[in-house]
């Protein structure tokens, strides 16, 4: 679907990977279940991302499938495409008018909250730090601070570890790490806002739910099962009753 742009090569091997990442496909959208450590977009020093993959999707006019949000690339799971441009717009608008619900679960540890649910409510704001951008909790009248909320439930707990399952309303970035990372209890393997291989090899941090609107009517629920690493590190921390 994308114009003027010459369609990269994918390996053989690249395109059998993201074939087999595919959760569902039909006239409108391709959706994904990406692993953990695949960039999204393309960038200094990122040798392959799924937005090069959808050059396996490509038509014979060379248009391919747009991926209409983003996941970091550290977070495994669901992730779609639009297959033409009026579809991009019509999920780029539910995305922005907060019509999908979207449900992630994390690994954490810290000091976990007594209670067992509730909203993290906290502007963030973006500032670079040694060439690195990041995220920090910011008041609401600070320039350049964005309005984030994500609703939290925390599934299972053992000691300092717990399995939250996360309910974000706004998607800025890195705003569900920011915000565990301010309830005190970051996400396992976070090396940005935690403690990074010390507590996991990578980001624990999992995107199992997407509830969209589907552009030719209705309502289209997208999961993705655990990753395997993310299943043996909760059993790892005692959580294994939340999985």
């Amino acid at each position: 679907m994308t114009r003027n742009r010459e369609v990269p090569l994918v390996s053989p091997e690249d395109a059998a990977l993201v074939r087999a990442m595919v959760l569902h496909e039909d006239n409108s959208i391709i959706a994904f279940n990406k692993p953990a450590g695949l960039a999204v977009q393309a960038g200094s020093g990122v040798p392959r991302s799924l937005d090069d993959m959808m050059a396996v999707f490509a038509k014979s006019n060379g248009k391919r499938p747009r991926l209409v949000h983003r996941l970091d690339q550290g977070t495994s799971g669901v992730i779609v495409a639009a297959k033409t441009q009026p579809v991009a717009a019509k999920l780029s608008e539910a995305f922005a008018g907060r019509e999908v619900q979207k449900t992630y679960l994390a690994l954490v540890k810290g000091r976990l909250a007594p209670a067992d649910s509730g909203v993290a409510d906290a502007a963030l704001v973006k500032v670079e730090e040694g060439g690195k951008a990041r995220m920090i909790i910011a008041r609401p009248d600070r320039k350049g601070a964005q309005a984030a909320r994500t609703g939290w439930r925390i599934v299972a707990r053992q000691g300092a570890y717990g399995l939250i399952q996360l309910a974000p309303e706004t998607g800025r970035m890195h705003q569900i790490r920011v915000h565990l990372m301010s309830l005190g209890c970051p996400i396992l393997g976070d090396a940005l806002y935690g403690e990074g291989q010390a507590t996991a090899p990578r980001l624990m941090l999992h995107a199992a739910r997407l509830d969209l609107p589907h552009p030719e009517g209705g309502r289209l629920v997208l999961e993705a099962p655990l990753p395997e690493d993310f299943r043996a590190s909760a059993e790892a921390a005692g959580l294994q009753a939340g999985l």
